[in-house]
């Protein structure tokens, strides 16, 4: 594994951490949000691909009294595979603020098996809910919490005082981070989670944002949708408009699954999803798999990675499809990084084989996309 990396003074890091999410907004050299952890204890060892994610993040974040100084850690949702090593985060780095979803509150209540790391956010979340509850004016630093999306558990005793002005529902844009205020410079709009789904499956509460991050007239944008299905993703395309949907990089949701854009019938993908997502996406733009290498073929009922996705993700984005355990090769993979600088938006990395357009139009679930997608996506600004 390569050691030696030099993060951009601002942009978006995605890290090789097999299947799971792991994803850094570097908002300056002194401002980042980290968006779920996936620490997994083999990638300690120097030989193994995955990367010990903990230990960088410890080697770029900026020092406060001693000790790593994080913005924000925000769990987009508590599966294991996102918040994994989060224990071990809160004791090595200091996290100054918490964004959540209150889906974590109604599992650990409702008695749920939640992971050990979950367990751990929940016990650190209701923490800094008492605290800002309690203080007569802002949280001091690491009390700071935001709780994204809404169900009636907050209407409860425990949460009925909460201020408001740290509940951000879906449709609105997040500017202040870590109690400063970078509308300049940075924008977080919040697609989900939606009240209906607070019933719902886990991965149906997930955050999902567009994350803006900017550098002088540049601006670099990017959809992180947590694990969402097509149903969701369905409700946010429909209820959002273009502008909030836009994306240089998309994080295929729940590490590349079919389940975005097929549903019910593996046979073709639903109408709209994948035409919605070529029309929003900007030039340049990349989707980046976060997860183990996709195979060339899965079998009924494998987990993601799912080679239909890739293959309809392929026909939005050719020759720039990225997954995080295979770029630059499997055995070696890097973080996968865009900057935002005074040049404008640009990925830093290989350059994978160009591959013929044809060959794409000829994969298999070509068809479904409609032909009419205009420039397959790439050419709006």
């Amino acid at each position: 594994m390569n050691t030696k990396f030099t993060p951009p003074d601002s942009g978006f890091i995605f890290w090789p951490v097999g299947t799971g999410d792991s994803t850094t907004i570097r908002i300056s050299p002194t401002v980042h949000i980290q968006v779920d952890i996936r620490h997994l204890a083999r990638a300690e060892d120097a030989e193994d691909p995955t990367w010990p994610v903990i230990d960088e993040l410890a080697k770029i974040l900026p020092k406060s009294q001693g000790k790593p100084y994080l913005s924000v850690f925000a769990l987009t949702h508590p599966d294991q595979d996102h918040c994994q090593g989060f224990a071990d985060l809160q004791k090595r780095v200091f996290i100054s603020e918490m964004w959540m979803s209150p889906r974590t509150f109604r599992e650990f209540k409702d008695g749920d098996d939640l992971c050990d790391d979950a367990r751990a956010f929940h016990e650190e979340a209701m923490r800094r809910v008492r605290r800002t509850i309690q203080a007569n004016r802002a949280p001091d630093l690491g009390d700071r919490i935001r709780i994204i999306g809404y169900d009636r558990l907050l209407e409860t005793p425990e949460f009925r005082d909460f201020p408001s002005h740290f509940l951000t529902i879906p449709g609105h844009t997040i500017t202040t981070v870590d109690g400063r205020d970078f509308r300049d410079t940075f924008a977080a709009f919040v697609h989900a989670p939606f009240r209906e789904d607070s019933f719902g499956d886990r991965n149906d509460c997930s955050l999902a944002f567009q994350f803006s991050v900017s550098c002088g007239y540049h601006t670099g944008r990017a959809l992180l949708m947590g694990d969402l299905s097509y149903p969701i993703i369905q409700r946010i395309l429909e209820r959002s408009d273009n502008e909030s949907l836009k994306w240089n990089v998309l994080l295929a949701p729940h590490h590349c699954s079919k389940s975005v854009m097929y549903w019910e019938d593996d046979s073709y993908p639903m109408p709209g999803i994948m035409r919605h997502f070529a029309d929003t996406a900007l030039n340049p733009g990349y989707v980046i798999s976060s997860s183990d290498p996709v195979p060339a073929t899965n079998r009924p009922g494998d987990n993601p990675p799912h080679a239909k996705a890739k293959e309809q993700y392929e026909l939005i984005v050719p020759s720039k499809f990225l997954c995080t355990q295979e770029h630059p090769t499997e055995v070696s993979p890097d973080p996968i990084v865009f900057e935002v600088g005074p040049d404008g938006f640009r990925w830093i990395g290989i350059v994978p084989p160009k591959k013929p357009l044809s060959q794409v139009l000829g994969t298999p679930g070509a068809a479904a996309l409609p032909a009419t997608a205009t420039g397959f996506g790439c050419g709006h600004e």
